[in-house]
């Protein structure tokens, strides 16, 4: 597949592969999504917002430069200010994550600055890249001080620097993201307007989508890290509605998935710390609109849920007859499951 260069979120000729539960493939424009929906089902959508979460800035102790990519946080909470983060030395988003130079040795209580902001280094977390960072000062100011020094993260197929309306889904609230849950770029509210014409639901989840890459293959089997979520209410309640009329769920990216498998549905606040592939039995999730993505990437282990290996061989191979275009700004499958659930 050709990576997806230019950052626009809904072009035109955006292509759409589809897997139905007996394995078929089909081609179609991405625009005829509903088309493969059915009155009762409930599709579910992250409206996490995108924060900024690339920060550059200097090692005090060394006055090395510095890149820090917040990863993840525990929880939703505002006076929650110690993330995990990503470190790389000297460089930006133009060269390959793997190829960017270590940070300098951090050690507990090394301070970062970054530009209004200031941090400290609160404990190794068992990688050289990887660090649990604390913000210093009160919430609002660190806060404040993400949005204005910040920038979103991005890797270096893309052809500019990212804005942040580039990586802001169009159905969005809480900005608790590191990186945007982009499966979600595909919607819109024409889409919205389509799916109740069809007799179909509409809910949405949170959860703080992490990254999805740093360049280092041993880190790299760690993702996705855990990552809080919060499934309102009427969610849940949509969800069981769905099941008594044997409708299908449908969620809109991986993070859907993760989060209503580990909550089983329900509502409420939960972290989810499990990993999704081929020896999970899905129990809420029926089919999944995602990203195109390569046997190698986390987020492909956990199509392996819905559909055999072979299916997906025969799936990557057609994607990459086609030249469909990968990562987050590219086209899309959607893929009904096909493996027993539990």
């Amino acid at each position: 597949m050709i990576a997806a260069r230019h950052a626009v979120q809904r072009p035109p000729g955006a292509r759409l592969l589809v897997i139905d539960r007996h394995g078929t493939i089909a081609h179609a424009a991405r625009s005829r999504l509903v088309d493969f929906l059915e009155p009762g089902d409930l599709v579910v959508s992250n409206d996490a917002g995108t924060l900024p979460a690339s920060l550059h800035g200097v090692h005090l102790p060394s006055r090395a430069p510095i890149e820090v990519r917040l990863a993840g946080r525990s929880s939703f909470a505002r006076e929650d200010l110690r993330f995990a983060a990503v470190v790389f030395g000297a460089g930006d988003w133009r060269s390959r994550t793997e190829d960017r130079p270590p940070p300098p040795p951090l050690a507990p209580g090394d301070r970062l600055a970054f530009g209004p902001l200031v941090a400290a280094v609160d404990g190794a977390q068992g990688h050289p890249r990887l660090i649990a960072l604390k913000f210093e000062g009160p919430p609002d100011a660190v806060w404040a001080g993400i949005a204005q020094h910040g920038r979103p993260i991005q890797y270096a197929y893309l052809d500019r620097a990212l804005a942040l309306w580039d990586v802001w889904p169009p159905i969005a609230a809480l900005p608790v993201a590191f990186e945007p849950p982009s499966a979600g770029f595909a919607l819109d509210w024409r889409f919205l307007a389509a799916l109740r014409d069809r007799g179909a639901e509409f809910a949405t989840i949170t959860l703080a989508a992490g990254i999805s890459s740093t360049g280092e293959a041993a880190l790299d089997a760690r993702l996705p890290f855990d990552e809080p979520y919060r499934i309102p209410a009427t969610t849940a309640s949509a969800i069981g509605r769905t099941r008594m009329k044997n409708g299908r769920v449908v969620a809109v990216g991986t993070t859907v998935v993760r989060a209503l498998e580990h909550s089983a549905g329900r509502g409420g606040e939960g972290v989810a710390d499990q990993r999704v592939g081929a020896h999970t039995r899905l129990s809420i999730v029926d089919a999944i609109l995602s990203g195109t993505h390569g046997p190698h990437e986390s987020h492909y282990q956990l199509l392996r849920a819905f559909q055999h290996d072979d299916v997906l061989a025969r799936a990557e191979a057609a994607l990459e007859a086609s030249s469909y275009l990968t990562h987050e700004f590219g086209d899309s499958v959607l893929i009904f499951c096909g493996q027993t659930r539990s």
